[in-house]
């Protein structure tokens, strides 16, 4: 009986939780159907027949922002920095691993210093030298990314090949593999599970990112993130636009 009323009770404080999380995301939603004139003054109300819009929010937030051009931006440049973490971090880490020398080691834990430098110490300097090498464009910015993707992926993958028995690396070996033949067809299929945790988590951080493109390359390629902020200016909103906008992103996330 005691066990039932504290599954109960852990039900109802759940249940209050999870309408917490829900419920800024529900008015955000009804908002997006409304005109700025009723978002302000009746936020909470369902929209009717004299607030209701449509979609015309909709279309004038990824129109002022420029959604679709900001969505493919984002999309490429997540993509690409994501393939290249993943290949070149691995065939690293699998370096690292099987080659046991001075060298590596310090390289290792190189790595893995990298992972507790926050940006903001190295941001400036980071703009700097992007701008003294040409790196303040779409092609730029992706080995900027592989390069701060680096620390965490290599560690995780580290960990990860030490487990791999070298007897399959070996016997490959003996049957006239070559070096890189032994990574694709041996040591990258059997990772495929640290791959995907890798890769998710680049995916996430790229994706979401708004200081790292808007330091860079700025105005000039807006990722999503970064096109957000256009919907605001210094003493006003566009509060119609941000609320659809703002839907839009959260179902491209979700996606």
């Amino acid at each position: 009986m005691k066990n039932k009323k504290s599954k109960i009770i852990l039900i109802l404080i759940l249940t209050v939780i999870s309408v917490l999380f829900i419920a800024p995301i529900v008015i955000v939603f009804m908002n997006s159907f409304k005109s700025k004139l009723f978002i302000n003054s009746t936020p909470f109300a369902f929209p009717n027949a004299d607030s209701f819009v449509g979609l015309a929010n909709y279309g004038e937030g990824m129109i002022k922002t420029g959604f679709l051009q900001a969505f493919f931006i984002t999309l490429f440049i997540t993509v690409a920095s994501v393939f290249l973490i993943v290949v070149l971090t691995s065939m690293t880490a699998w370096y690292l691993v099987r080659v046991k020398s001075r060298f590596t080691k310090v390289m290792y834990y190189l790595f893995a210093f990298a992972m507790i430098v926050p940006f903001q110490m190295v941001m400036f300097t980071l703009v700097k030298v992007s701008n003294m090498f040409h790196l303040d464009n779409l092609i730029g910015i992706i080995f900027i990314y592989v390069g701060f993707g680096a620390g965490l992926s290599v560690f995780m993958f580290t960990g990860f090949i030490k487990s791999i028995p070298v007897s399959l690396e070996e016997a490959a070996m003996i049957d006239g593999c070559s070096i890189m033949q032994i990574y694709f067809k041996i040591v990258f299929p059997v990772i495929r599970p640290i791959i995907m945790t890798v890769a998710i988590l680049n995916a996430m951080w790229i994706w979401n990112d708004y200081l790292l493109p808007y330091l860079v390359i700025g105005s000039e390629y807006k990722t999503i993130s970064v096109a957000i902020q256009y919907l605001r200016g210094g003493y006003t909103s566009s509060d119609s636009a941000s609320n659809s906008f703002f839907i839009h992103i959260s179902s491209r996330c979700i996606d």
